[in-house]
């Protein structure tokens, strides 16, 4: 890959690179098709990471389906498929990690020690392996492009991290391969993440109240989800630093936690409000 890579660059073509954990649903094709208009050349990595997984979480169950996933690479026209195994990323005497300090504790990383460190590791391996002029994320998981871009400002990586829309299922749950974790009563009672998300929105929009009010009431909403048996995190945040706001910035950042049953669910939207209401 690094050979490859070099050839390509040495011809003056750009790379863009989705980094991804495989069971591609329509958003990682969606990274895919943006990478391809801006770029000449298009990675795609499948790579369930270990790292990133804490005791009891579901690395040993996590979807997988590489045969499937390299019918949807091909159909898309991505150029090259990186599919590393373990041993391949971590040999043997396998030493260093890197972490973000800070953005890394926030939100998900407070109900998930370490995660963000195992992230942040490969994602630097791989962004050397792979050598992409820009790497593509989606905005679901917004935490992860925070802590990924200052990775590459502080490290002076010369690659572009580019954040991409969320892409939803038509009742609005943001499609994950975590999905499939739901049964059929779990995933219709997942929508309530994006409804009270939205009405959350709303109310910044409409500026009739502060945070702490908008808070209380997307809390609420979900609380009486039927099947939350979670809320791990839920209010108005900053969207460079991840700090939970006590007025509102131009840019709010809305985003929560839930688990509908035993599956664990995260999701976000950005709302326009006015500077300074508190």
């Amino acid at each position: 890959m690094q050979e490859t890579s070099k050839r390509h660059l040495c011809k003056g073509k750009t790379i863009g690179f989705v980094p991804t954990m495989g069971v591609l649903h329509a958003g990682h094709l969606s990274l895919i098709k943006r990478a391809k208009s801006e770029n000449d050349i298009v990675v795609v990595s499948i790579f369930v990471n270990p790292l990133q997984f804490g005791p009891g979480e579901d690395f040993g169950r996590y979807p997988r389906d590489v045969e499937n996933d390299m019918e949807k690479l091909r159909a898309a026209d991505a150029d090259i498929l990186l599919l590393p195994e373990d041993k391949n990323l971590y040999p043997d005497g396998f030493a260093s990690h890197i972490t973000v300090e800070g953005i890394s504790d926030r939100l998900c990383g407070a109900f998930r020690p370490g995660h963000f460190t195992g992230v942040v590791t490969v994602v630097c391996k791989l962004f050397n392996i792979v050598k992409p002029t820009r790497a593509y994320f989606g905005q679901k998981d917004f935490q992860q492009t925070v802590v990924i871009n200052r990775l590459a400002v502080d490290l002076n990586m010369d690659i572009e991290v580019v954040t991409c829309q969320t892409v939803r299922e038509s009742d609005g749950l943001a499609m994950s391969s975590r999905n499939a974790y739901l049964s059929a009563g779990e995933r219709a009672a997942a929508n309530v993440l994006y409804k009270a998300l939205s009405r959350a929105s709303e109310m910044i929009k409409a500026g009739a109240c502060g945070p702490e009010e908008v808070k209380n009431k997307l809390t609420a909403l979900l609380g009486e989800g039927p099947l939350v048996s979670d809320i791990q995190y839920a209010g108005i945040y900053d969207p460079e630093t991840l700090v939970e706001l006590d007025e509102f910035r131009q840019q709010n950042l809305v985003a929560a936690a839930i688990k509908i049953g035993g599956t664990r669910l995260i999701d976000n939207v950005l709302a326009s409000g006015k500077a300074g209401r508190g």
